[in-house]
């Protein structure tokens, strides 16, 4: 029983770096489930028996490499007597800094921010994705709509706007910095930035 599961789990991981080659050479649309099952050296059925579509398929490659929102929200709640915003902005830094540092995660996220068109066939995985964002965002709107930072937002910046502004950054430098790594030094540049951010979005920003 063990050998087998450990022969499924060959196999899974199999087709997941075959599907992760093939989107990030011909990109999402144009890599099909047979394709994927002939480069991992598998059957079709084999893939339907792990995946049920490539919308699936795609959504279990990005579940490699983005911390689960369960995971990012007890972050995010263990800062007991500290600014409710470090948690925050120690996320993101480190979010930035694991994409130098994680050649699968370049990869996978130059797959989602450059190779992937969201077609029928991906709707599911599109919304999937759109979940995850919205879970983001709203993890970061709760962190500053808390009563000891809600005061110090700067005017006009409300708890839902500081939130998408921030994740706004985030996304903005993932795919500037996969486009072109020359432009910043992710582990040098991160938290100055960063830094800059809040220090826009919160009035008495000190950190950095």
């Amino acid at each position: 029983m063990r050998r087998t599961k450990e022969q499924a789990e060959q196999t899974r991981g199999a087709i997941l770096a075959a599907a992760e080659t093939l989107f990030l050479e011909k990109g999402v649309a144009h890599s099909s489930l047979e394709h994927i099952a002939r480069h991992a050296g598998v059957t079709r059925g084999a893939v339907y028996w792990h995946f049920e579509n490539k919308a699936h398929l795609f959504h279990e490659l990005l579940s490699q490499v983005r911390l689960p929102p369960e995971q990012m929200a007890m972050r995010l709640s263990a800062c007991a007597g500290r600014d409710p915003l470090l948690a925050l902005r120690e996320l993101c830094i480190e979010a930035i800094e694991n994409l130098a540092r994680d050649p699968q995660k370049q990869r996978i996220f130059t797959i989602l921010l450059r190779r992937c068109e969201f077609t029928d066939e991906l709707r599911e995985a599109e919304q999937r994705h759109a979940a995850f964002i919205n879970q983001f965002i709203a993890l970061c709107e709760q962190q500053f709509d808390q009563p000891g930072v809600k005061p110090r937002l700067q005017p006009g910046m409300s708890p839902r706007l500081a939130a998408r502004t921030l994740h706004a950054m985030i996304i903005g430098l993932f795919s500037d910095w996969l486009r072109d790594p020359t432009l910043f030094d992710p582990l040098s540049d991160s938290a100055p930035m960063i830094d800059a951010c809040f220090r826009g979005l919160v009035r008495d920003w000190q950190q950095g």
